[in-house]
């Protein structure tokens, strides 16, 4: 049944057609001859804005559909030719198809100066479904990483363990051009660490997505979308900077494209060193069952990095006709991180008296690498928009681990206890991704609608194997209780059906989603449970989704959203492994750790098309939240492992309020207002905390005379609640000032992060036998100087960016 339900629903809509407003034409040069694959825009009469941009077919011809009433002109251009454009085009409701009189692009013995769409995108772009932060624009992001750019984006934050959140929800989905990075907390972090800025064209923020997109991420997705360039010929970035906090950072990257009339060919190499720091400081106590006091640690954590970090992405389209696009593209990277960490620790017994003192000091390597090919086509079946889209990817991460413990521990008196410990580990680990994609898109012109429809397949596999030595006794003693070999298969089979019809002042989007999900873990490590060795799980849910807008008037615009929507534990939360941060302290992950749930709902209304104010609510089931508790009942060793908490409610109110003075100032400020309320009963804690909380963010551009500019980014986040943890306020400010020149082609820009050095954080978790005070600085503050020269020709023309089809699993690879 469900096999023929697609065919039957695509068969239903086929034949469906009616006229819908469109623009059509011809370009000829002056023998009038067609003039094929030259760069065709619309525009919008009033401020020449972009609305769409293609190619003209090879016989000169092109097409604009789906157009809505308004006022547009079209404007040509090719290297060689002057440009061309159309007198103002009027369409209403029932202009059907208008066709323009041909364009006429006067050959040049000269280079003309090519069609240049006037008019910078705005740092900070509210609209109905997502928020969009134009990276390139921001004078503060030059020399900076994708992760401090991600900071300061509109109600994003991110934690003292590297977890991103945003509106106060965590478990987001990060994708970079479409495809999900196979990492979460620190392991995700690190890889945005070691992306520059300069490579990020913008960063949307979907909150609600649509049932086309994987299921996974409760509370929305941020894409990463990478600069690509959009002009004939060969055009390329050359970007460079260095920074300096109490620690020196320089990113250099080169990007380079070319294209022609058939071929397209893309690249991109980033170079990312930084030297940085963190200081943690813990303040642990711990309780027995009738709360009496049993004893507290004292602690002080120095950590200090230095990344290197070479990313490189090429790829290529041909356009095997101008209704068919072939492509490929490889990427990968290579993260070098060197770190070396002190921590000194005082202990307390249960009379409040310093029963000892040990100092440990570490040095580790981490070795990451990644591989990845995508393949992909699209193909425009005929006029009416009808087309089929497909990805192949392949993707392979491997990581490789050393860490070297030295613990020495002291008597009161300040003599050693006993003789030092010496912990030697090993993590080698690889993790592959396959994956299938096929999409479909068809024009319901009857109704003035569209339907999309497609499959998905995917087949992961990981493979790590962590291994422990003790090397007190100068022997390699195996430790079996540290070690582990974990072992996991996952697979994914899903299909969705998405429709929309639009009427004159109403819009109305549905979808759903089947996902299937096959997966099995093993433990090949000695166990206490057999039980424990494996696990399998096998299970189908449905995933429904719709929006409806309403244009009450020309001020007033509203929306509403509904979803369900699942967050699947990243692989890296599943594995058993014990990652160890000193004697005391070490992560886990958990393999019964279960999916989350989640329904959402957006309630958004604009208001004079710039005042953006969304009310928002979620119930989210079998939470996955983070636990730091004892190891066993009556140990003073901590481990932090995600367990599933009964449920999470969530409401939400969000305003955005741009204004501008004349054409020299220009604020836009995102507040959002929510309260999170976690429940139920974990780590032998009834567990009911929520806090209401509001985070602030003001992007501030200044447009001085003779290509001088300036930026300033103000944050502020209130008190926020995260299952067991309570956060304090936080608040920084950074500000920036750029110089272009040489015709706009080149810039040098001076920033300063967190100028007042107030981005740190200080918190607090308890359940019923321990609790935790902390306190984490960054080398956050840090002034950097950058330069930035774009070269080749200007002439537009639609770049076309792949995504691939392996966009879920590559989220969940890290913890």
């Amino acid at each position: 049944m469900k096999k023929l339900l697609l065919p039957l629903l695509l068969l239903m809509f086929t034949n469906l057609s009616a006229q819908q407003a469109s623009i059509k034409g011809l370009l000829l040069d002056n023998e009038k001859k067609p003039v094929g694959y030259a760069n065709v825009l619309l525009l919008r009469s009033a401020d020449s804005s972009l609305v769409k941009g293609m190619l003209s077919e090879e016989s000169g011809a092109f097409l604009f559909e789906g157009l809505p009433a308004g006022k547009y002109k079209v404007a040509a251009s090719m290297v060689g030719y002057a440009k061309a454009m159309s007198k103002e085009i009027t369409l209403t409701e029932s202009s059907g198809a208008v066709q323009l009189e041909n364009l006429v692009l006067q050959q040049n013995s000269t280079n003309l100066k090519e069609v240049v769409v006037e008019g910078q995108r705005p740092l900070i772009e509210q609209h109905m479904d997502k928020t969009v932060m134009n990276v390139e624009n921001s004078i503060t992001a030059a020399g900076n990483t994708a992760l401090e750019v991600l900071e300061k984006a509109p109600g994003v934050t991110v934690d003292q363990n590297d977890n991103i959140s945003m509106r106060g929800r965590g478990n987001v989905i990060v994708m970079i051009d479409g495809k999900q990075v196979p990492m979460s907390g620190s392991e995700l972090a690190n890889v945005l660490r070691g992306m520059s800025a300069s490579s990020v064209d913008k960063i949307e923020l979907i909150t609600n997505p649509s049932s086309k997109y994987d299921a996974a991420g409760n509370s929305g997705i941020i894409d990463i979308k990478l600069k690509r360039d959009k002009s004939l010929g060969t055009n390329g970035t050359l970007s460079s900077s260095f920074g300096y906090g109490e620690k020196f950072k320089t990113n250099q990257s080169l990007q380079l494209n070319h294209r022609s009339k058939k071929f397209n060919v893309f690249g991109n190499y980033n170079f990312v060193n930084r030297d940085d720091f963190t200081n943690l400081n813990i303040n642990r106590t711990f309780y027995d069952e009738q709360k009496n006091f049993t004893g507290n640690y004292d602690q002080r954590n120095r950590f200090d990095f230095n990344f290197n970090t070479h990313n490189v992405r090429v790829g290529a389209d041909y356009y095997v006709t101008p209704k068919t696009i072939v492509g490929v593209v490889a990427s990968g990277y290579l993260t070098d991180i060197d770190r070396t960490n002190y921590n000194r620790a005082a202990g307390l017994n249960s009379q409040g008296e310093i029963d000892s003192t040990f100092i440990t000091s570490a040095i580790a390597g981490h070795d990451r690498s990644n591989q990845g090919i995508n393949f992909n086509f699209k193909h425009t079946i005929d006029s009416t928009g009808r087309e089929l889209s497909g990805d192949l990817d392949y993707i392979a991460y491997q990581n490789s681990d050393e860490q070297d413990f030295t613990t020495k521990t002291y008597l009161p008196s300040g003599e050693l206890k006993k003789a030092p410990e010496l912990l030697y580990g090993t993590l080698d680990g690889k993790l592959t991704i396959q994956s299938a994609k096929l999409d479909y898109t068809q024009p319901l012109k009857s109704i003035n609608g569209k339907l999309d429809a497609g499959f998905k397949s995917s087949l992961v596999s990981a493979d790590n194997n962590l291994e422990f030595y003790d090397r007190s006794n100068g022997g390699n003693v195996f430790e079996t209780d540290k070690s582990n070999h974990f072992l996991y298969d996952e697979n994914i089979n899903a299909a969705y059906l998405n429709t929309s019809k639009k009427w004159e002042k109403m819009s109305l989007q549905v979808g759903l989603r089947l996902e299937n999900t096959i997966s099995k873990g093993e433990q090949l490590a000695d166990v206490v449970d057999e039980d424990e060795r494996e696990f399998d799980r096998n299970y189908t849910q449905l995933f429904p989704s719709a929006f409806l807008g309403y244009t009450l008037s020309k001020k007033h615009d509203f929306g509403l959203s509904l979803s369900r929507r699942i967050n699947r534990p990243s692989y890296n939360q599943l594995n058993p492994f014990k990652n160890y941060l000193d004697p005391s302290t070490y992560s886990s992950g958990n393999p019964y750790l279960k999916p989350e749930t989640s329904y959402s709902f957006e309630f958004t209304h604009t208001f004079d098309q710039r005042i953006v104010t969304k009310l928002s609510y979620s119930h989210t089931s079998d939470v996955m939240v983070q636990v730091l508790q004892p190891e066993v009942p009556g140990s003073k060793i901590v481990e932090q492992t995600f367990e599933n908490l009964a449920q999470n409610d969530y409401y939400a109110m969000s305003v955005t309020l741009p204004f501008s003075v004349g054409n020299w100032f220009n604020s836009v400020n995102n507040g959002t207002l929510y309260y999170s309320l976690y429940r139920g009963d974990l780590a032998n804690t009834n567990l009911h905390n929520g806090q209401p909380s509001f985070n602030i963010n003001s992007n501030n551009t200044i447009n001085l005379s003779k290509g001088w500019s300036a930026e300033l980014i103000g944050v502020f986040r209130g008190a926020e609640a995260y299952g067991f943890m309570d956060v304090d306020p936080i608040w920084f400010m950074s500000a920036g000032v750029q110089k272009q020149f040489w015709d706009k082609k080149a810039s040098l820009k001076l920033n300063v992060s967190d100028i007042f050095f107030t981005n740190k954080t200080y918190g607090y978790t308890a359940t019923s036998d321990y609790s935790e005070n902390f306190y984490q600085k960054r080398d956050s503050r840090v002034a950097t100087l950058s330069f930035n020269y774009r070269f080749g020709k200007s002439q537009a023309a639609p770049a076309r960016r792949r995504t691939g089809g392996a966009e879920e699993e590559k989220n969940r690879a890290g913890s």
